[in-house]
């Protein structure tokens, strides 16, 4: 099988494509998306990090100067989202953005948040275990990270089913390719989004509260503030990087634990183990697949000449399973502590929520390795059709043993 991101095969198991383009070269043409595809870690590592690469080119040169054709007017909702959030600027809007941002995303606050992080896991999965199972993305995966950015941004509860397919539509984009249809739904989505949070924006100027949009609207840098864009932008790319990430790499690892059940059985028997087996889900079975970065300047990549104006997709996947960086990359080891995975990205655009991903993770798998000793799989998982952001559609289990 070759690589083929829209083909349901390859997105169930896309690593043996993956090992024979890493054998063919090191930038390999792919004309169905008019990308260089990039497999290898050292480069991708290399390639996250260097400036003549960027996420948008519109800081230096038009649609035309770039020889590419601008977006249909009708998308223009979703642009102006999409195009305003700290994952799609370059210098110096991005540096500006991304240091007003961390004034109140501060690792302080994560760390502040971890005790109703490890609550709100211990209540879903115990309501989970009492029930003997069902579908783990649904009942824990999706639920936890929802609630905690929902709790952090101030989003009332009676509005919180909102969020989850306002963020897919949106995340619909992010394929290759995407279909009219898939992009309609972006920017009903975008809509909708924006101006939901506007009047959540507004609302927090009068009457600010303890929470991460009243911290964004005072957060300032001598007379240098967020606009209202920058602002519905920034709690948008915060709810959808700060979920998608975390219910796939739920559902993967878990798919992953169950079939490698040695694995599993140690991960109970030494919970310190814990943070080593979270990274190495993160490595095995990355829910981010591919990140796209514009050739700003002429590049070369293992003798490849890459022209200003082209895309290259670095592929995270692949990345993670360089035998060159990673001894053994095809085996899931729980104790592997070399680990330099790229599924946070890394450079200037590395995931600001990290930090938060990690204490989510950690209290999700650590409540059900607690309270479910036992979890048996009912049917093997379908893939949701997604090959950018890449996790199953359920993961059906069966509680075998349970704590008192």
């Amino acid at each position: 099988m070759e690589f083929d991101p829209w083909s349901p095969a390859f997105v169930a198991d896309p690593y043996g494509a993956y090992a024979r383009l890493r054998e063919s070269g090191r930038a390999i043409p792919f004309e169905p998306s008019r990308q260089w595809l990039v497999p290898h870690h050292e480069d991708v590592s290399a390639l996250l990090r260097d400036r003549r690469l960027g996420r948008t080119y519109l800081h230096r040169f038009t649609h035309e100067e770039f020889g590419r054709t601008p977006p249909p007017p009708e998308h223009e909702p979703f642009h102006t989202l999409n195009g305003q959030g700290m994952l799609d600027l370059e210098a110096p809007d991005h540096t500006r953005i991304r240091r007003l941002v961390s004034k109140a995303f501060t690792p302080r606050t994560v760390e502040q948040l971890a005790p109703t992080v490890r609550r709100l896991a211990a209540e879903l999965v115990d309501g989970f275990v009492a029930d003997g199972g069902g579908d783990l993305i649904s009942r824990v995966a999706e639920p936890l990270p929802v609630t905690v950015i929902a709790e952090m941004l101030g989003i009332p509860e009676s509005d919180r089913q909102l969020l989850r397919p306002w963020s897919a539509d949106i995340c619909g984009m992010y394929e290759l390719n995407p279909s009219e249809e898939a992009a309609a739904k972006a920017v009903r989505a975008s809509v909708e989004f924006s101006d939901y949070l506007r009047v959540l924006i507004a609302e927090r100027r009068k009457a600010p509260g303890d929470d991460l949009i009243s911290a964004l609207i005072a957060a300032h840098d001598e007379e240098d503030r967020l606009t209202e864009q920058e602002m519905i932008s920034t709690c948008v790319l915060l709810l959808n990087a700060g979920h998608e990430a975390t219910v796939n790499t739920t559902g993967n690892g878990w798919w992953t634990l169950l079939r490698h059940p040695e694995q599993l059985a140690r991960l109970r028997e030494d919970r310190s183990l814990l943070p080593t087996a979270i990274e190495e889900v993160l490595r095995y079975d990355t829910p981010l697949q591919l990140f796209e970065r514009w050739v700003l300047d002429d590049i070369e990549i293992g003798g490849t000449k890459i022209p200003r104006g082209s895309e290259v997709a670095l592929l995270f996947g692949s990345a993670n399973r360089d035998k060159n960086r990673f001894p053994d990359p095809d085996r899931f080891d729980i104790t592997r502590e070399d680990n330099p995975h790229v599924s946070f990205g890394a450079g200037i655009h590395y995931c600001l929520g990290a930090p938060l991903a990690r204490v989510e993770l950690a209290a999700s798998f650590g409540a059900l390795l607690d309270r479910a000793p036992g979890l048996r799989l009912v049917q093997d998982p379908e893939w949701n059709p997604g090959f950018v952001i890449r996790g199953l559609r359920e993961l059906v289990v069966e509680v075998t043993g349970r704590t008192p």
